[in-house]
């Protein structure tokens, strides 16, 4: 016997995000294992803010410095304004950073400066046993 009733509608079908979500997952621990494989180069611990201090103020940083003309110069002892040779800023550099481990470096660049005489500079510094090389700037005007 047929019912007079009015005939209810089906609501619509729920899509089943669960699975999504496991795949979602899943591509970003794969991203997260292979990104820092991807990364080369070197070191550098950047500043998270233009105008924050330098979080080690307790030990005075070890600058080297290289000027336009591709001079280097290290911050240190007298002759601090005479030009020096890059062996010699690296074994001044291991003999300082053998000290005091965690002394500091820092590496003031010219900004006519070819990028690839900071990278090899920076290199030889973490070479000579600097934990982490940082790059001074100055903020934009």
């Amino acid at each position: 016997m047929p019912s007079n009733k009015k005939s209810k509608k089906k609501p619509m079908a729920e899509i089943n995000v669960v699975p999504y979500i496991d795949v979602m997952l899943v591509l970003l621990v794969i991203f997260m294992v292979t990104a820092p494989l991807l990364t080369q180069g070197v070191k550098v611990d950047l500043p998270q803010a233009s105008s924050a201090p330098l979080d080690n103020q307790d030990q005075e940083p070890l600058v080297v410095s290289i000027k336009a003309d591709g001079s280097y110069y290290m911050k240190i002892g007298k002759d601090e304004e005479l030009p020096k040779p890059l062996d010699e800023i690296t074994a001044q550099t291991a003999k300082i950073i053998k000290v005091q481990p965690k002394t500091p470096v820092l590496v003031w660049g010219d900004t006519n400066v070819p990028y690839g005489k900071v990278v090899d500079l920076m290199a030889l510094l973490q070479q000579a046993g600097a934990e982490s090389v940082g790059l001074v700037t100055e903020p934009p005007r």
